[in-house]
C-alpha cells in the first residue's frame, strides 16, 4: 500500500540566507529510508544532513557541480561526530536544521540537528574540507565561498 502523504515543502533558508545563520530542510520518511524494524536506518540521518548542506550551498549560489566545472574545489567530509537520540519512523515529517560553527582556511564545521516537530532525534558535527579535484590536497576556499561561510557563522553555543 502506498502512502499518500503530501511531500514536504521545498528547502528554504529560515529567512534570507545571507542574513540568518540557519538553514532548514524538510524531509519525509519513506519505506526506502527504514530498516527491517521500521525505523530510519542510521546512515540515512547522515544522508539527510548531506542534502541539507548541499541545498544550503545551492541557496547561497554555490552548486557543487557548477563550482567543480568552474575549477573550484571539492567539498569532502573530513570528520563526523553524531549522536542518535530517538528514532524516526515511516511517514514522519522531519526538519534538518543546519548552522556553521567554525570556519578555517580549508575547512568548515557544520552543526546539524534533526527534529520531528519539537523532538530532537539526531545531532551531528560535520567538518567539511576544501580539496583540489586534481590531487585531493587541501586548498583554500574560493573568496566568494569563504565570505558567504563567514556571513553564516553562528555564535558559539553557551555552556
Amino acid at each position: 500500500m502506498h502512502s499518500t502523504s503530501p511531500s514536504p515543502p521545498p528547502a528554504q533558508p529560515l529567512a534570507n540566507a545571507t542574513q540568518l545563520p540557519t538553514f532548514t530542510l524538510p524531509v519525509r520518511i519513506y519505506y526506502e529510508d527504514t530498516d527491517a524494524g521500521g525505523v530510519v536506518y542510521y546512515a540515512n540521518y547522515l544522508r539527510f544532513c548531506e542534502r541539507a548542506r548541499s541545498e544550503w550551498l545551492r541557496a547561497l549560489g554555490f552548486g557543487q557541480q557548477q563550482m567543480l566545472e568552474a575549477g573550484g574545489p571539492l567539498f569532502v567530509v573530513r570528520s563526523v561526530h553524531a549522536d542518535f537520540l530517538a528514532p524516526a519512523r515511516l511517514d514522519d515529517s522531519l526538519t534538518v536544521i543546519s548552522t556553521i560553527r567554525d570556519l578555517k582556511n580549508v575547512s568548515v564545521l557544520f552543526f546539524q540537528r534533526i527534529f520531528r516537530e519539537s523532538t530532537l532525534l539526531f545531532t551531528a558535527e560535520v567538518k567539511i574540507a576544501s580539496v583540489s579535484p586534481g590531487n585531493g590536497r587541501p586548498v583554500p576556499w574560493p573568496d566568494a565561498v569563504r565570505i558567504q561561510f563567514h556571513n553564516q557563522l553562528s555564535p558559539p553555543p553557551s555552556r
